[in-house]
């Protein structure tokens, strides 16, 4: 086996696959759903968490705004491949 082929040796190129992005962004997306809806349950009934809001106050407070930020680009990463598909 070599790892440098000469031009004339190599198979040509295979062409791009066509896939579609969106099954994977929604259920990507949906899956961050359910990690900010089970970060609000743990949010309202954890004991002894800081209300103030400050990310980088203990506790569960920055799941939430992780899964916020995971649920934001999912949608704009949705939004971004319908826009290309046009």
């Amino acid at each position: 086996m070599r790892l440098w082929l000469k031009d004339s040796e190599r198979r040509p190129d295979p062409l791009p696959a066509r896939t579609d992005a969106r099954t994977a962004l929604f259920v990507g997306t949906l899956l961050w759903l359910v990690a900010l809806g089970a970060a609000l349950f743990i949010e309202v009934t954890a004991p002894g968490t800081a209300k103030s809001g400050a990310a980088s106050a203990p506790g569960p407070g920055w799941w939430l705004w992780c899964t916020v930020i995971g649920v934001g680009l999912g949608v704009v990463g949705f939004a971004w491949v319908q826009f290309r598909r046009r």
